[in-house]
């Protein structure tokens, strides 16, 4: 299985930064977590005034639109990612519709496996009861099974979170079937396991790099910009309601926390731009994640289809 060098993928890896600059994908994850939301506060409204059917056909709905969604949002990432030309969003949302069961699908045989190899184990523990082999075999597996059981456990856990939940999704991106992908995961498990451990890390702090810098331009910007509505705007609400909307709370969150509240047009529109802001500083470091996962799955795999 052909890859690039460790500083090649690398410097991949690195360059995931300017997955910022890919507006499609932009537009496409910010639109699917706006309708997400939107469909996750209609049904809450709907179960707590007991609309029947209503709330849970509604949070099946957000849970639909932020799957296909974000897979969409991935397909574009992945176009970028393999330096071909980016389809266009209803394109990718096509695409999504056709083949983001594959991840699904994906993840239920990985599960299975999993479920198998625990299954086995639970089997060789019982074995090890003394009530069962003996006092004197049931010590001795267990002495045999404990050193073999962690190595085994932690490995497990290990290709579980650094290879099977990150690249199990960029494989269903570039177009591999079910099975293909699986036995790709696997063969990157066997093959490769310390060196995409070590670059998804890099990926991690690449993002937390990047949600830190949006943190920053956010919270310095919105202490300004907050301080001048009330001087300069003249708006009549405190500034806590100001920086509300940067946190993605809205007038009845604020009610329920006992912040003060104001009920001027000034103040709503406060919350709707803080809003705006808020989901941008959420999509900016997702955008980044999903481009440093796709370049990982081609470093990875220089072959992959």
């Amino acid at each position: 299985m052909p890859s690039r060098s460790p500083l090649e993928a690398l410097s991949l890896v690195l360059g995931s930064i300017d997955a910022v600059r890919n507006l499609r994908a932009l537009y496409m994850l910010l639109l699917s977590f706006a309708l997400a939301g939107l469909l996750t506060a209609m049904a809450e409204t709907s179960l707590a005034q007991g609309a029947g059917a209503w709330g849970p056909l509604q949070a099946g709905a957000a849970l639909f639109v932020a799957f296909y969604g974000g897979n969409a949002a991935g397909i574009l990432v992945m176009d970028e990612a393999r330096g071909g030309p980016v389809r266009a969003v209803g394109d990718a949302v096509r695409a999504s519709l056709a083949t983001a069961h594959r991840l699904l699908l994906t993840f239920a045989i990985v599960l299975a496996a999993y479920a198998l190899a625990a299954a086995a184990l639970w089997a060789l523990l019982w074995l090890c009861r003394s009530t069962v082999s003996g006092p004197l075999v049931g010590p001795l597996l267990f002495g045999l099974l404990v050193p073999v059981g962690v190595v085994g456990v932690g490995v497990a856990l290990l290709a579980l979170l650094a290879v099977v939940v990150p690249l199990a999704a960029p494989g269903v991106w570039a177009g591999a079937p079910v099975l293909a992908n699986v036995r790709l995961l696997a063969a990157l498990v066997r093959q490769r396991l310390l060196r995409v451990a070590l670059l998804m890390a890099a990926v991690s702090l690449l993002t937390a790099g990047v949600a830190a810098l949006v943190t920053f331009v956010v919270m310095s910007g919105g202490r300004v910009i907050a301080q001048l509505g009330v001087s300069v705007v003249g708006v009549e609400v405190p500034a806590q309601q100001l920086m509300a909307g940067l946190f993605g709370y809205g007038l009845r969150s604020l009610g329920a926390t006992g912040a003060p509240l104001g009920s001027s047009a000034h103040a709503a529109a406060a919350l709707v731009g803080g809003g705006v802001v808020f989901a941008l500083a959420l999509v900016l470091p997702g955008v980044v994640y999903l481009r440093g996962i796709c370049s990982v799955y081609l470093a990875m795999c220089d072959d992959a289809p």
